[in-house]
């Protein structure tokens, strides 16, 4: 090759080098945030590691049932923007001991920005369905401990807390606005305040 070629091989590249410097530079400074997108994105394994932490969860409904929640598995709905937890169940009664009854819950969440806590939080979470072995006959009542569950366990649970560099950009401060599921992560908009 001549000396000629690379020298305008070199110059073409460099464009490139800087960019690619900049863009790794912005990663590290603000993890998750896109710079050419003005969005901060959390993929589903980041997602599935909070709510991990949430559990095994033990609670009670009443004096009579206890509930032991355990392995979270998140289902990422971008049609209705919301995330469902698919925990499994084991049911025991309090009061005459029993093996416990194990099935499942699917608890539907939406996902919005809380200012004060500067964090990303699961809202409004409500029973989108329970299944118990042989207990379909009391299906109203597992809604109802269900629905306690879902109060109890993830509502206003934190997905992830900004620090407060993170919401500063060039000297300005900004906002995270609007909050939008996808299959593989969610995705929340950044605006100037």
């Amino acid at each position: 090759m001549s000396r000629t070629l690379i020298n305008r091989l070199s110059r073409a590249r460099r464009p490139l080098l800087a960019l690619a410097i900049v863009a790794a530079a912005l990663g590290t400074a603000h993890a998750g945030y896109n710079v050419w997108t003005g969005e901060y994105t959390f993929t589903k394994d980041e997602l599935q590691s909070a709510v991990d932490k949430r559990f095994p969860a033990t609670l009670r409904y009443g004096e009579l049932v206890s509930v032991r929640l355990s392995n979270p598995r998140l289902v990422l709905d971008e049609a209705g923007n919301r995330i469902t937890t698919r925990v499994d169940a084991a049911l025991s009664n309090t009061v005459i001991p029993s093996p416990p009854v194990n099935g499942s819950l699917a608890l539907n969440s939406g996902v919005r920005y809380d200012a004060t806590r500067r964090a990303v939080l699961l809202d409004n979470p409500t029973v989108q369905d329970v299944e118990v072995q042989g207990m379909s006959q009391y299906r109203e009542q597992l809604n109802a401990i269900g629905a306690v569950v879902a109060q109890q366990l993830l509502k206003d649970y934190p997905l992830y807390t900004f620090k407060p560099e993170e919401l500063r950009f060039n000297g300005k401060d900004v906002e995270p606005g609007a909050i939008t599921v996808a299959p593989d992560g969610i995705r929340v908009q950044v605006n100037l305040r």
